[in-house]
């Protein structure tokens, strides 16, 4: 038997991507979606991606975030990006990260950190209210198996009762005592 492994090759690459010739060729109020479209197409191009499928290609939120920053006329005219291809997919992010996006990443990253804290901590919690449900039904379950005894024997006890026929001590009758 002969064992395939399949390694994932990770491709990076850096590239500095011309947005202005093709923005320009669609009306102002289209030029920031033109250029985040542009990114992707050169990115699918330059990477070699099957049959240039740009939905492989996923950029960062922040570079995103670049191109939009001053409108959707006016995107910037080039950027640096550093492509990066693990299998199928094409990751997209900055080479040199500017610093107010770097405090939002930061920020970010923090955030959902503590996101992730208080879903465990909701988890724990939801743990130990089953857990506190479970011993309370078991102590209920306990608790009606332990009535349910005490009326079985209560019944048995009657039944008891009932079928028992007292004797009547008999009377000694002293004649010498009673003068009528």
């Amino acid at each position: 038997m002969t064992e395939t492994k399949t390694e994932t090759k990770k491709i990076e690459r850096e590239y500095v991507i011309p947005l202005r010739k093709q923005f320009l060729k669609v009306p102002q109020y289209r030029r920031a979606g033109r250029a985040a479209k542009t990114i992707k197409q050169f990115i699918a191009k330059h990477m070699k991606v099957e049959d240039r499928n740009v939905d492989k290609v996923k950029m960062d939120p922040y570079i995103n975030n670049e191109v939009w920053f001053r409108g959707k006329t006016n995107p910037p005219s080039k950027i640096k990006v550093k492509a990066i291809k693990e299998g199928d997919i094409v990751r997209v992010e900055f080479v040199e990260i500017p610093e107010h996006i770097k405090f939002l990443k930061a920020k970010h990253e923090k955030f959902h950190k503590e996101e992730g804290k208080k879903e465990e901590k909701k988890e724990e919690v939801k743990e130990v209210k089953e857990v506190k449900e479970e011993e309370k039904k078991a102590e209920q379950e306990k608790e009606k198996s332990v009535e349910k005894e005490q009326i079985k024997e209560a019944k048995k006890e009657k039944l008891a009762g009932k079928h028992v026929t007292k004797v009547k001590e008999a009377e000694i009758k002293r004649t010498s005592m009673n003068r009528h």
